[in-house]
């Protein structure tokens, strides 16, 4: 005769058998895929990368390095081999992503990136793109990495940091944020500056009504370097409103290249594609 098969046996025990698988997995339910709450270490990473960038200073007149790339999106594989080829580099400070990180704007994906690229042996920093706005997307990069607008200095250069998806934002005529970028131009004291975002002025996604005085306060900026943005998932440079001002653009994650980028003196740089 089998044991315990009873239905009135094991009816009790259900109830302590739920409450208990409850108890020891509430961390690992998701009530929606729009929730994108985060464990500790996957929250306000931006201000964490800064610490360990800040941690490892570059004494003003040494040469600056770092690795720029974009649109990581849906390309975990390639995020994982990105990550093993940037840190075979020599001389790398940091990496800077141009944005889109995720594909839906859902947390889920902003943290499976993550979880390739805090393997990097660098800090990695990010400005929000558009993909990345998605549903409550803006909100979740907010709690996972942190502010839409920021800046920093890191030997002798500013990086301005900004948010150029101007379509997310039904074109309203705010985003960017002038005011704000003509602030960080001005007030700050760096031999140089450099600013990032995600979709470059001269694309269809910015919003016009700031074009123009965008691609103004740039060449007004008498220490600006270069722009850097994302968006088009193809490598670029140029300076497309022949006014001086040179834009690089990034190849997404998917064209398994990244590019080195070095600059010194006051604005020289040079450029070099690696493939992985």
């Amino acid at each position: 005769m089998p044991l315990f098969t009873s239905s009135s046996f094991l009816r009790p025990l259900l109830p302590a058998a739920t409450a208990l698988l409850l108890s020891g997995c509430a961390d690992l339910l998701e009530f929606s895929p729009n929730d994108y709450r985060s464990p500790g270490d996957q929250q306000d990473l931006t201000v964490k990368n800064l610490a360990r960038l800040q941690a490892a200073p570059l004494p003003p007149g040494d040469t600056l390095r770092f690795v720029f790339t974009g649109d990581s999106q849906r390309f975990y594989d390639e995020a994982e081999a990105l990550v093993k080829s940037v840190n075979q580099q020599a001389g790398i400070q940091f990496v800077l992503v141009a944005g889109d990180i995720s594909n839906f704007g859902m947390g889920r994906e902003m943290r499976w990136v993550d979880d390739q690229l805090r393997k990097l042996s660098v800090p990695y920093l990010t400005v929000i793109g558009n993909h990345d706005q998605v549903g409550n997307g803006r909100e979740a990069y907010q709690h996972i990495f942190g502010p839409l607008n920021y800046s920093f200095t890191y030997g002798d250069t500013q990086f301005i940091m900004t948010d150029t998806n101007g379509r997310e934002y039904n074109f309203n005529g705010h985003v960017p944020d002038l005011p704000w970028v003509q602030q960080q131009l001005s007030d700050n004291a760096a031999r140089r500056q450099i600013i990032v975002s995600h979709v470059p002025p001269q694309d269809e996604d910015f919003d016009p009504a700031v074009r123009d005085g965008y691609v103004r306060l740039l060449r007004e900026a008498p220490r600006l370097a270069f722009e850097l943005n994302g968006h088009r998932h193809s490598f670029s440079i140029g300076q497309p409103f022949n006014d001086g001002i040179t834009y690089i653009n990034s190849d997404g994650f998917e064209k398994n290249q990244y590019v080195v980028v070095t600059v010194w003196g006051d604005k020289e740089f040079r450029l070099k594609h690696v493939q992985f």
